[in-house]
Parts: structure tokens; C-alpha cells; sequence
């Protein structure tokens, strides 16, 4: 799952190198992104909706795996 949020992140930002992904959890998985500052916009999206389609995303992966996941981006 980390991988996941890792390249998505990684394809919609200017800066990948400044990609940072955390996760920490057992049965309930907890995923931190990080992007540089300039690239909040494009991770978060207008109105929330990227953050959410990629939330969504990750829902899915997780329940195939039979886990669930959260997903918050903070600030650099």
C-alpha cells in the first residue's frame, strides 16, 4: 500500500524526489504523505478531490488485502 500512494504521489508532483511516504500499523494501517510545499495543490486537488480519489484507492487496496488504511497528507 505504501508503494501505491508512493508512485501516485510521485506522478502527479513536480518534485519526487521531495516525496515522502510513512506507514505504521498493524491490522489498521496509518499512511503519512509528504510532499514539498509547492506541490500541496496538486496532491490535494480543488475542492479535496484528489486526496479523496486516492483515498479511495487505497480503501481498495487495503480491503483486498484484508485491512483497513487511512491516508493523511501533512505539511512539509
Amino acid at each position: 500500500m505504501k508503494d501505491l500512494i508512493e508512485y501516485i504521489a510521485k506522478s502527479l508532483v513536480e518534485h519526487p524526489e521531495e516525496v515522502s511516504v510513512k506507514q505504521s500499523g498493524g491490522n489498521r494501517t496509518r499512511i503519512e504523505l509528504s510532499v514539498a510545499k509547492d506541490d500541496m495543490g496538486r496532491v490535494i486537488g480543488k475542492g479535496g478531490k484528489v486526496a479523496n480519489s486516492i483515498r479511495t484507492l487505497l480503501r481498495v487496496a487495503a480491503e483486498r488485502e484484508g485491512k483497513q488504511a487511512t491516508l493523511d497528507v501533512t505539511e512539509p
